[in-house]
């Protein structure tokens, strides 16, 4: 596995992504299951008209507004599982630090179209764009909970800047729109017991269909300024860490997130 892992991460620093057939057997993703199922129940009924209207995904989902303790638990124990370790150790190998958790969900709308985006384009101009590929980007460990269409990707795009074809679709302009077809996609389906890697920052959308419901944990290298980006609700506590079999990300976490308060003297 281990020379596997590092093949794999070759693959991912060359296209930005990999994906991992099979990797979690059906006992494994049970817990998980069971608590974003939950997570998914509580949050609708605490945002019908958003997820009636416009919702393709939520986040927080660690969090302590839509699940108890228990549930949180087993997601935190998920995330930080051996399996999930050996991956996301392989492909953030400086201190990886937790930073957040998103549900990928079909919208209630049938007619709402998916859309090519950077996650850096929410937070940056285009000049701030074009430096955030030059930098340390987050990672997604995307899980998906049913057999479902995927992603499509624009491979090697985490590390170069957009073809005029894809600026003028992810930006919808020269009469084009975001979801318009990019001849660069390729398209990834995922299944059951997958894992997909892929950073953040690569050109990329969620296609819809089936039954999706895709669990993904965002993780940072702690040498990246991401820590102002995490929820502390959104963390475990200390009596949540020694149930934790492998607190190791969480801890990275507060130990960035405490660094951070020193220095501002909070």
């Amino acid at each position: 596995m281990n020379e596997t892992l590092n093949d794999l991460k070759v693959t991912y620093d060359q296209q930005g992504y990999f994906v991992l057939k099979d990797y979690f057997n059906a006992d494994e993703l049970i817990p998980l299951r069971q608590a974003v199922l939950l997570f998914h129940q509580n949050w609708q009924q605490g945002n019908q008209h958003f997820y009636q209207t416009e919702a393709f995904n939520s986040s927080l989902i660690t969090g302590t507004q839509y699940l108890a303790a228990a549930e949180r638990l087993q997601l935190f124990n998920f995330i930080s599982s051996a399996k999930m370790t050996q991956v996301i150790e392989t492909i953030t190998p400086h201190k990886p630090a937790f930073m957040n958790t998103q549900l990928f969900f079909n919208p209630c709308t049938t007619t709402q179209e998916n859309f090519w985006h950077r996650d850096c384009q929410y937070d940056h101009d285009l000049a701030g764009q074009q430096q955030a590929i030059k930098d340390t980007q987050v990672v997604h460990f995307r899980v998906p909970l049913f057999d479902e269409p995927g992603m499509e990707l624009v491979p090697g795009s985490h590390k170069r800047w957009d073809t005029q074809e894809e600026l003028d679709v992810r930006l919808a302009r020269k009469r084009k729109f975001s979801s318009d077809e990019l001849s660069s996609g390729k398209k990834i389906p995922l299944n059951t017991g997958d894992l997909l890697v892929f950073s953040a920052d690569m050109i990329h959308r969620g296609l819809y269909g089936q039954d999706r419901l895709a669990f993904d944990t965002l993780v940072f290298d702690s040498s990246g300024d991401f820590v102002d980006y995490v929820d502390d609700d959104c963390l475990p506590n200390q009596q949540m860490l020694k149930q934790i079999e492998n607190p190791t990300i969480f801890n990275n976490t507060l130990h960035l997130k405490s660094l951070n308060c020193h220095e501002q003297a909070c």
